[in-house]
């Protein structure tokens, strides 16, 4: 075989494979993940990992972007800390040229709807295969499941597919409920309570079902320590202890009222983490690295003094890239 036909070969074998798996199954998106519990991941899953800490979680907490944190990241020092001066005047509205907890709280919060924003668009993209600005359900599952007909849903139909199976009915439900117009397909907005059910209002009675259904084994309407622990429960010989002490911790952490069993309200605060609490704990963390007075405010030139903390930045030539800060002249 020559070195061409080698070459074609090659090729051809690449594109195989890659029509091989280009429906494999993302199961969901960063946001729709679970914990090792079953609950949602947060919005604050990645702030820290193995015990280290991702500085890109605080960046994208003030910039509300991804890609806006990855070109801050790109920026030199002078040109990072004029970008971020332009922000805290935005973000500044009492215009005391001080940042208080409750200012830089909205701020975040804000940032963190506009990253659901961002992330439900990038999403769309990919599942809307003919392009034209709705997701149907045939268009979900052919990109999702690589089911390319809806009447094919039973090739899921396996013994090995339990998992498939169960995401596929919960992601049924959850289009139904955020197709508002019952129109069978999901336009942007519908499409945002489909992907990020956990931060849209009229999605969470969908979910605490959907929990219930897993977890409520007896069907009392709550969850107590075994049924929180699920299959783990049944592994007692090998289960590790400190991780059965963590889970323990965590379950009696959410039973407010101490009675061993979690009702509605708990479940909904341990398996659908709000970003409220999430915002408070990032107000926290970037007060303890920026607040050098301690007077409970950050200064404007306490954060610019810290502004890689706040954006990142290196000391690098860059090109000149176009940054959209009018997104930031809405009110808060």
């Amino acid at each position: 075989m020559n070195h061409w036909s080698l070459a074609l070969g090659l090729v051809l074998g690449v594109l195989v494979l890659r029509e091989a798996t280009a429906h494999t199954h993302h199961l969901h998106n960063a946001q729709k993940e679970r914990e090792a519990d079953g609950a949602r991941s947060p919005r604050d899953h990645g702030h820290y990992t193995n015990g280290e800490h991702n500085a890109d979680f605080d960046h994208e907490a003030i910039l509300g972007s991804v890609k806006d944190a990855e070109e801050y990241d790109q920026l030199p020092a002078m040109e990072a800390k004029r970008r971020l001066e332009i922000l805290l005047v935005k973000m500044d509205r009492d215009n005391d040229k001080q940042i208080n907890r409750k200012e830089l709280h909205s701020w975040i919060l804000r940032s963190f709807r506009m990253l659901s924003e961002e992330e439900s668009s990038e999403r769309m993209d990919e599942v809307d295969e003919d392009e034209d600005g709705y997701v149907t359900w045939a268009e979900y599952i052919s990109e999702t499941y690589g089911i390319k007909d809806p009447e094919d849903q039973q090739l899921l139909d396996k013994d090995d597919q339990v998992e498939e199976q169960r995401l596929l009915k919960e992601d049924r439900q959850l289009f139904n409920a955020a197709d508002k117009n019952i129109d069978g397909r999901l336009d942007d907005m519908e499409f945002l309570a489909f992907s990020h059910p956990e931060e849209s209002p009229d999605m969470l009675p969908i979910i605490l079902q959907q929990t219930l259904e897993e977890k409520d084994v007896n069907n009392d309407g709550l969850i107590d320590f075994q049924e929180y622990i699920g299959d783990k429960g049944n592994k007692t010989k090998t289960i590790n202890p400190s991780e059965q002490d963590q889970d323990r911790r965590k379950f009696e952490e959410h039973d407010v009222d101490g009675d061993n069993v979690l009702n509605l309200d708990e479940i909904q605060s341990l398996y659908i983490p709000t970003n409220m609490d999430i915002a408070e704990d990032e107000v926290d963390h970037l007060f303890a690295a920026a607040d050098d007075d301690n007077d409970d405010l950050l200064s404007f030139l306490e954060i610019l003094d810290h502004h890689d903390v706040f954006v990142g930045s290196e000391a690098t030539d860059y090109g000149d890239h176009l940054h959209n800060l009018d997104r930031f002249d809405d009110e808060l």
